[in-house]
């Protein structure tokens, strides 16, 4: 039987948990999303694999994207320190981060470099939100032809429809599905 992972090539990419996180998300709280990704951090840090935890930030809000929307969106109130990634992940010196303006993190960004020469052929994905910066990240990741694996309860979306939707109907078609518990198994037999 295949193995799922090889630690040597595949990288965990975390989505925008950082300390404006809110409790608006459903199915997972926010707090179970910190904790599922911050047990595979560790699983992966353990087994010497590549940690990037991707953070929305700005100076000054000036560089983000202004489209012209038929909804007004919703107002940006960012508490001090916003784009600071959550404590609970425990940033080690070994991790990179990764400081995206946009929802998808390859975009702008110095992600695919990284990877590529380290040799990362399959990325671990979770983070939040499901629809947003998540979804966004895998489309990224598969049009650049990386192996994805889609750590689905280290994920949540700001409604269950949202997260299922593309948990049910996007992820099948780009990569494989698995729960936090399952890759970390996999990695404890790699």
């Amino acid at each position: 039987m295949e193995k799922l992972l090889d630690p040597q090539k595949t990288a965990l990419v975390v989505i925008d948990l950082q300390k404006w996180l809110g409790n608006q998300y459903a199915p997972y709280s926010a707090e179970q999303v910190v904790t599922n990704a911050a047990a595979l951090a560790d699983a992966f840090r353990e087994q010497g694999s590549m940690v990037a935890l991707v953070r929305v930030s700005s100076k000054d809000l000036k560089d983000i994207p202004r489209p012209k929307l038929d909804s007004p969106a919703p107002p940006l109130n960012l508490p001090e320190g916003w784009d600071q990634i959550v404590p609970e992940m425990r940033v080690a010196e070994t991790d990179h981060i990764i400081t995206k303006k946009q929802w998808g993190a390859f975009y702008g960004t110095e992600l695919d470099l990284q990877l590529r020469r380290r040799g990362i052929d399959t990325i671990v994905l979770c983070g939040i939100a499901t629809g947003l910066g998540v979804d966004t990240t895998a489309r990224e990741a598969f049009m650049h032809g990386y192996q994805l694996i889609l750590a689905t309860d280290a994920m949540t979306g700001f409604s269950q429809t949202e997260h299922d939707h593309v948990t049910n109907f996007i992820f099948p078609r780009i990569g494989r599905s698995r729960t936090t518990q399952e890759i970390i198994s996999e990695f404890a037999e790699a």
